[in-house]
């Protein structure tokens, strides 16, 4: 964050200043949504939400150290008050960038951004100063938040941009315009807002390539029609991405280690290097592919890129995550969020990663998915006896009852039980642990089942 004084925020965002002291007083530290994360010289952003309003907890963030309030009302300590909280953190978070000038890149995709950008932001900072989106944070509020984590010193802004709707990147790009834009994949993630089916969703996804500047880059994933079909959307020079052989940057020789990560030899127009990924599944290619066509455009060499790669970790939490329990037990935590695409991709790396042990499927809904999302999830279901699991708990009413069903008449053998909510999988899970077992928990986030993974963890 480069320091300004509050004055200096007032006539960026049009606030007015209430309780204020002293106008000159100075925001040097990054501003923040929930009054817990706020810095000593911070600024707290009261925003309200479904569940709770930000504005009840000003006082507080103010005595852990926050210079003031960015509210929509007078809160009885040092406040900017403005008509739209959200709009004036766009608004500050472009003045910033228009300040510093880092280069911005943005990433989107039905699947597979959080972990691309972990990946992209582990590959940069071994070349420079990078500040890249905070676990999932990719929405109107959450981007401003990581613009404003940059300063003068920061060379590249990776950005994760999510789209609940279309017209959401268009807003996002609006405030922080990027020069390399990233579109992973098209999947059925947020369909039920988008519009019917994928189609939908490519239009709203391609929004991020139709914001690049003609000097710009935007990469496309050679493997997906219909990212491939925003080529013609774009005036920005482009770079393919993927396991095709057109793909300027791709994968070859791809191979699964004893380990259930993923190897194979990383190619792009200055060479070619080993890679062998510290996260499971063979869908870590894409998402890796996507991180080296980014550092490629960057100036990055294909050494470098991959030695970042192989140094890279994951970083984010609910994202098939591994833990070990004394027991032997492996419990793999990918509750973050569900999406028949995502699903394939969690239970396929889980048989992976077991090998001959037994497996159970701690599995919930998967939502946004429309008038599709009943035959979604019988689909869900048919995979995880056609993948031979030992066992499935199927949480929640409605859809995942279509799971079960599914999973029980497709006579695989696996054991399927229905339980109603998360504490009951808990329950469940529990009695039905053996030593040994491998365990994947994942339903889309609002089901709440990364409590039953830390449950079953330990944690």
């Amino acid at each position: 964050m480069i320091p300004m004084t509050l004055d200096e925020i007032a006539r960026v965002v049009g606030a007015s200043l209430h309780d204020v002291r002293d106008p000159a007083a100075l925001v040097t530290a990054p501003s923040a949504v929930d009054s817990r994360e706020v810095a000593p010289g911070g600024l707290f952003a009261a925003t309200v939400g479904a569940r709770a309003d930000g504005h009840d907890h000003a006082a507080g963030a103010v005595a852990g150290g926050a210079v003031a309030v960015l509210a929509s009302r007078p809160v009885g300590v040092p406040a900017l008050v403005v008509g739209d909280v959200q709009l004036a953190l766009g608004l500050l978070a472009k003045h910033l960038l228009e300040r510093i000038s880092p280069a911005v890149i943005g990433l989107t995709g039905s699947v597979g951004k959080t972990t691309t950008k972990d990946l992209l932001a582990q590959v940069l900072e071994r070349h420079a100063a990078t500040v890249a989106t905070d676990r999932s944070f990719n929405n109107e509020l959450g981007l401003p938040l990581t613009v404003l984590r940059a300063d003068a010193g920061t060379r590249y802004l990776v950005l994760e941009m999510g789209a609940g709707r279309k017209g959401d990147l268009t807003y996002l790009t609006g405030l922080a315009p990027p020069q390399v834009g990233l579109v992973l994949n098209v999947g059925t993630a947020h369909v039920e807002r988008m519009g019917t089916g994928p189609a939908d969703v490519a239009e709203a996804k391609g929004e991020l390539v139709e914001a690049l500047p003609a000097d710009g880059f935007a990469l496309l994933n050679a493997d997906d029609p219909y990212v491939m079909g925003m080529a013609g959307r774009t005036r920005a020079r482009i770079l393919l991405h993927g396991r095709s052989a057109r793909a300027q940057v791709r994968a070859e020789d791809v191979r699964m280690t004893d380990r259930a990560r993923t190897a194979f030899e990383l190619v792009t127009p200055s060479g070619r290097a080993p890679v062998e990924l510290d996260l499971i599944g063979e869908h870590q290619v894409s998402n890796a592919l996507g991180a080296a066509a980014v550092a490629t455009v960057l100036g990055m060499g294909v050494a470098e890129i991959a030695d970042g790669l192989n140094a890279a970790r994951r970083r984010s939490a609910g994202r098939l995550e591994i833990v070990e329990r004394p027991d032997g037990v492996t419990i793999v935590n990918d509750a973050y969020n569900a999406n028949p695409e995502s699903m394939r991709a969690g239970l396929r790396a889980v048989k992976a990663l077991a090998g001959a042990r037994r497996t159970v499927a701690v599995l919930g809904a998967m939502g946004q998915q429309a008038d599709a999302s009943r035959a979604r999830h019988a689909e869900t279901g048919r995979l995880v006896a056609d993948l031979r699991f030992d066992v499935l708990i199927a949480v929640g009413a409605g859809d995942p009852l279509a799971m079960a069903e599914a999973a029980e008449s497709s006579n695989q053998g696996v054991a399927v039980h229905t339980v109603d909510d998360v504490a009951g999988a808990v329950r469940l899970a529990t009695a039905l642990l053996e030593p040994g077992d491998v365990v994947l928990v994942k339903a889309s986030s609002e089901i709440g089942l990364g409590a039953c993974a830390r449950a079953l963890a330990g944690a």
